[in-house]
């Protein structure tokens, strides 16, 4: 609308060449889909069998995942 990316944007890009296999042209297009992707097949499966120390990990990968986000959203801005 104002000619500005969001941090979301290629991510739907990004899936669609994961599910074709292309693992680094998705990793290229938004850099954030894996971590993404763990942290909440990870949430679902803590939900089910209440792991120890699934709470911290899904604290630590949600944390890392808006920071690589917020990394890939500056580079993108920057260049």
């Amino acid at each position: 609308m104002i000619g500005i990316d969001c941090p979301g944007c290629g991510m739907q890009r990004a899936f669609i060449s994961l599910l074709k296999g292309n693992l680094l042209e998705s990793f290229q297009l938004y850099p954030a889909l894996l971590p993404t992707i763990f942290t909440l097949l990870f949430t679902a499966l803590h939900l089910i069998f209440k792991f120890k120390n699934g709470a911290a990990i899904i604290k630590y990968s949600f944390l890392s995942t808006i920071v690589i986000v917020l990394l890939s959203y500056l580079f993108k801005m920057l260049l």
